[in-house]
């Protein structure tokens, strides 16, 4: 398993990740409807801007060479948190690689390039239902706010 920053030809595998684990995450949180309408052309859109940019993305992948997983984040988007000047924008890894440390690896690269950027405090918004809060409680997670989200006409 290798983690290593994303260069713009992961766009698409980037995106099959996303979508795959919005469907395998959020089956029953976020209505069905919803989660059949994500699309990968829209994702590989969205995600080769975003490599194309100067935000950093982090790729985990497989002994194939296969992206498993990725994340990125950067300076905290609201300003509503002084203490939190960094925020982890966005964090999958599809299912089958879940509980092995790889998330907890591409949070340390995550963290380390935010700590780089000179940004301390790092925020990371998560849904409440999410199966995976555990995880971000055992890498030193605290609840600070909660906020009211539609996803799909559900809140």
């Amino acid at each position: 398993m290798k983690i290593r920053e994303a260069v713009l030809g992961d766009h698409q595998a980037i995106a099959k990740v996303h979508v795959d684990s919005w469907r395998e995450t959020y089956r029953g949180i976020v209505p069905q409807t919803y989660l059949n309408q994500l699309s990968y052309a829209d994702r590989a859109t969205l995600w080769e801007k975003i490599i194309a940019s100067d935000n950093t993305v982090f790729v985990a992948e497989n002994e194939a060479g296969d992206i498993i997983g990725f994340g990125n984040g950067g300076k905290e988007r609201s300003g509503d948190y002084p203490n939190y000047q960094g925020e982890v924008y966005a964090l999958y890894l599809l299912t089958d690689y879940q509980q092995h440390g790889i998330g907890k690896k591409i949070v340390k690269e995550i963290a380390s390039h935010l700590k780089g950027l000179q940004l301390n405090g790092v925020l990371i918004w998560v849904l409440a239902d999410n199966p995976s809060v555990g995880f971000y409680q055992a890498i030193g997670g605290k609840k600070v706010d909660e906020e009211s989200v539609d996803i799909g006409g559900k809140q």
